[in-house]
């Protein structure tokens, strides 16, 4: 443990059996990780994918990356991430292609199909996403991505250490 693990005192409903006396915000926050995570393990299943494949997925429809990301990302070794990115492009989803730049180097592109396979599993969850999103003022919005930002900011202590 970190000095500064050790220098804040621990919320009252970390005790055991006080779970849930966290604050109604905690508790959302939570359940919406809790049900994120089913997510992609449901949405994986159906697609046919492993959960890594399906991540990498994700990772590529934001962005190009290399397979050496694509391993730093997921944590594994580059001949893992090998394996995944060789079983994505056989079937279709992702292809490499030379860096714009530095023609030693290899990106990879998500296809039409790989950006199909992740839209069609969650675009019942991206609809009614944006409908919610919807319901909020711009102030509501505010508040609302002030404390995600901040929840972000505090699970990404854990994995700084």
């Amino acid at each position: 443990m970190t000095d500064d693990q050790h220098a804040v005192a621990p919320p009252p409903w970390v005790g055991r059996g006080r779970e849930r006396a966290q604050p109604p915000t905690l508790l959302a926050l939570r359940d919406l990780v809790a049900a994120g995570s089913r997510v992609n393990h449901v949405v994986s299943r159906r697609a046919g994918l492993s959960e890594t494949e399906l991540v990498t997925l994700e990772h590529l429809s934001r962005e190009q990356i290399g397979p050496a990301e694509v391993a730093r990302r997921l944590e594994v070794s580059t001949a893992a991430a090998t394996g995944i990115v060789d079983r994505l492009v056989a079937r279709g989803h992702v292809e490499r292609r030379p860096h714009e730049l530095d023609r030693r180097r290899t990106e990879l592109h998500i296809t039409d199909s790989g950006r199909a396979e992740i839209i069609g599993h969650l675009m019942p969850m991206f609809g009614a996403l944006d409908r919610h999103d919807a319901t909020f003022t711009e102030e509501e919005k505010a508040v609302v991505q002030r404390y995600l930002r901040g929840a972000t900011a505090a699970f990404e202590r854990v994995l700084d250490d």
